[in-house]
């Protein structure tokens, strides 16, 4: 059984899109490395990227041109600024010359060196792209790349598990491959599930490590929600769309809100575990979080994918929710990311966590499972309760359909995580009133269900804005 790490699961990355954006951006950056591998990278004079199917289709709302041009100049997602990304684009569309892994610069024409294939799909994924290197004497390096989902890419004639950590080993302490398997070793160990995820995790990296890493991926997803919660305007792309996150957080916080904004992310969580914690706030803290995580997607900022980035803002939401109004909510950072990364990983190894592949069920719906999940266990809930929690959370998404308009992860991309989030909640604290041995519905029932969902999916309803909302609006979509 493959292991899938809870930090292949959570990515820190840029938005608008894992699979569109965050996946072409490492395809671009691991075919630099294997021109390297092959001695060529300094004979290289061009570089021309062919788009297909999906990414071709709604490439441009989802930044896929742009992500290909920072990974070509070998842009690092994880560190760079994202305010210098459309600038650096505009520079090199403007100039028709690219620094070539950050180096040397070389000839290129935006129109004539990325080309949207739409009407070809490659038969592995819908989400593919070739990239061919001209050298110096004429001969050509070509490689084919497929973005499947949550920033995950694989590469022509790999298998699908070359797409996991690299660090991982074949087999880990705990083998899961199933929602049966996580119970089993669960019971058989007298273990929970994040202890049983911290025992796998142990088997490559160390103790401080794997705090570290939990530390810092709940640091980027608070972050993002309060940036998203303090930035007002209009989100780029065309649409027109009004960020609303800024106002509901000034209109819950007030003069609070606007002492702890100038204080910093800490302070601005202390102020609304200070709030009125009636269900009407409650609620509306939930959208407010869910709403400015995937805002700052949408505009191109630092987010978690989580386990992609049109629904980034699901787990924060439900994590902040569980933090912010709980009096032992900081205890549950960890626990809560391990569970749900766990939850995460069997969906995408029994099913898919590309909407490319399986629709919207497969982006909100498994965040949803996964968000679920971790906050019925942090709860107190049971192995039994945190598993049926995920069930019953992806069982009110199944054949939720992709037609995001314009290509922009805005519309109903960013209001489907406030729906996420509360359905997550829902989920939870249904499961912990609930007696799970009298389910009717697995997990593993419900995943086998929604792949079978994806597999009979019409595919216009899968990412390509051809079906759904996405005819009936009509738009004008920037390129930048």
């Amino acid at each position: 059984m493959a292991f899938i790490s809870t930090f292949d699961m959570f990515k820190i990355g840029l938005g608008p899109s894992s699979s569109h954006t965050m996946g072409p951006w490492r395809a671009a950056q691991r075919f630099l490395e294997r021109c390297r591998t092959l001695g060529v990278l300094d004979r290289v004079t061009r570089v021309r990227t062919e788009l297909f199917g999906s990414l071709a289709k709604t490439g441009r709302g989802h930044g896929t041109d742009i992500a290909v041009i920072m990974g070509l100049c070998n842009e690092d997602p994880v560190v760079c600024d994202p305010a210098r990304i459309h600038p650096k684009v505009a520079e090199v569309r403007a100039s028709r010359r690219l620094p070539l892994a950050g180096g040397r610069e070389i000839e290129f024409d935006y129109a004539h060196d990325l080309v949207f294939n739409s009407k070809t799909s490659l038969p592995f994924h819908p989400n593919a792209l070739t990239f061919t290197a001209t050298l110096d004497d004429g001969a050509t390096v070509a490689e084919t790349y497929y973005s499947i989902g949550g920033g995950f890419v694989v590469q022509e004639g790999d298998d699908a598990r070359a797409s996991t950590s690299a660090e991982g080993p074949d087999s880990a302490p705990f083998p899961i491959e199933t929602a049966a398997d996580l119970l089993r070793h669960c019971k058989e160990n007298g273990l929970s599930i994040p202890e049983v995820v911290w025992r796998n995790e142990l088997s490559v990296r160390g103790k401080v490590e794997i705090h570290e890493k939990l530390a810092r991926i709940w640091g980027v997803m608070r972050d993002s929600a309060f940036r998203g919660a303090h930035t007002p305007g209009v989100l780029p792309g065309g649409l027109g769309v009004e960020r609303r996150a800024a106002r509901i957080n000034r209109s819950l916080l007030g003069e609070a809100g606007d002492r702890a904004t100038s204080a910093g992310a800490d302070e601005w969580v202390a102020a609304i575990r200070g709030s009125a914690r009636d269900f009407e706030k409650i609620l509306k803290w939930i959208s407010c979080f869910a709403l400015a995580v995937n805002e700052e997607n949408a505009a191109f900022g630092r987010v978690v994918t989580a386990p992609t980035n049109g629904a980034a803002g699901v787990i924060p939401a439900v994590l902040l929710y569980r933090i912010c109004f709980f009096d032992d909510g900081d205890r549950a950072v960890e626990p809560f990311l391990l569970t749900a990364g766990e939850i995460g990983a069997v969906f995408k190894k029994r099913a898919t966590i590309s909407a490319a592949l399986g629709g919207c069920q497969a982006e909100i719906g498994v965040s949803s499972a996964m968000a679920a999940a971790g906050l019925a266990q942090t709860l107190g809930g049971s192995t039994e309760q945190a598993l049926m929690a995920a069930e019953v959370a992806m069982e009110h998404h199944l054949g939720m359909t992709c037609d995001p308009v314009g290509g922009l992860v805005q519309i109903p991309c960013i209001e489907r995580n406030t729906m996420g989030a509360v359905k997550a909640v829902t989920a939870a604290h249904l499961a912990l009133e609930s007696d799970p041995a009298k389910a009717k519905v697995s997990l593993d029932a419900v995943i086998r269900t929604m792949w079978q969902t994806a597999l009979d999916m019409n595919t216009k309803y899968k990412e390509t804005s051809e079906g759904g909302l996405a005819v009936q609006i009509p738009v004008n979509v920037s390129e930048c």
